[in-house]
C-alpha cells in the first residue's frame, strides 16, 4: 500500500473513532495522564499552535490571554473540537492539516503544543522539524505523550500492544520524542518522566 493510501486509511480510522474518543480518553487520562494537559497548557503563551488538537480536550486549560490555532488531519475530530470551543466559549482557529507539513510561514507562533499526538504521526521527526520551523526564535515547544518505558518487562508489553495499536490507529507505544527534540535544535528546559517511564512531559525552547 502507498504512503498516501496508509494516510487515508488512518484518517478514516480516526474519523470513525472520533465519537468514542472522549469517552475512552477520559479513562486513560485518569489512569495514566492525570495533570498532563494542565502542565502543558499552563506554560503556553502568546500565539499558540496546537498540533493534533483532536476533540479540543485542552481548550479549558489555556489562559484567556493566549491566541489559539489548532490543526488536525481528521475532519471528524475537528468538528468535535468546534463544538467544544463553542460550549466553553473559547475562540480558536481550526484547520484540517498535516502535522508533517504545517500550512504556516516560518516563525509564526510563540508556543507550539502537542499532547498525545506524536505517537500517531507516521514520521514524528518530520512533525518536530515543522514545529521548530513555525516557532519564533525564543519560542516554546510543549509536549505530553506516552513513550517506551525504561523497564524491560513493561517495554516488552508495550511492543506487543503496539502491534495492535499501529494497525488500528497508527498509534505507536514505544517512541520517545526527547532525543529528536534535542537533535533538531531545541534546548530542553523541563522534563518529567512518569508512570514507570511510560509518560513524558517536555518543555523546550527554540534558541533565539
Amino acid at each position: 500500500m502507498s504512503d498516501q493510501g496508509d494516510e487515508d486509511r488512518v484518517r478514516r480510522q480516526w474519523d470513525s473513532y472520533a465519537p468514542r474518543y472522549d469517552r475512552d480518553m477520559g479513562f486513560f487520562e485518569r489512569l495514566q495522564f492525570g495533570g498532563g494537559r494542565e502542565w502543558v497548557c499552563a506554560q503556553a503563551s502568546g500565539e499558540v499552535l496546537e498540533v493534533a488538537v483532536g476533540t479540543g480536550r485542552n481548550l479549558v486549560h489555556y489562559s484567556d490571554e493566549v491566541r489559539l490555532t489548532g490543526i488536525d488531519f481528521s475532519a471528524a475530530m475537528l468538528d468535535r473540537a468546534r463544538h467544544r470551543a463553542a460550549e466553553v466559549g473559547r475562540e480558536i482557529v481550526l484547520r484540517e492539516a498535516d502535522a508533517q507539513a504545517l500550512p504556516f510561514p516560518d516563525a509564526s507562533f510563540d508556543t507550539v503544543v502537542c499532547t498525545l499526538g506524536l505517537c500517531g504521526f507516521p514520521d514524528e521527526r518530520a512533525a518536530i522539524v515543522e514545529m521548530h520551523r513555525v516557532l519564533r526564535p525564543g519560542g516554546t515547544l510543549l509536549l505530553l505523550d506516552h513513550i517506551g518505558s525504561h523497564h524491560a518487562l513493561i517495554l516488552f508489553g508495550q511492543r506487543l500492544l503496539e502491534k495492535l495499536t499501529v494497525r488500528m490507529l497508527g498509534d505507536y507505544q514505544t517512541r520517545r520524542p526527547l532525543p529528536l527534540v534535542e537533535q533538531i535544535g531545541f534546548v530542553v528546559q523541563r522534563q518529567e518522566r512518569l508512570k514507570l517511564g511510560t509518560v513524558e512531559r517536555l518543555a523546550a525552547t527554540k534558541p533565539a
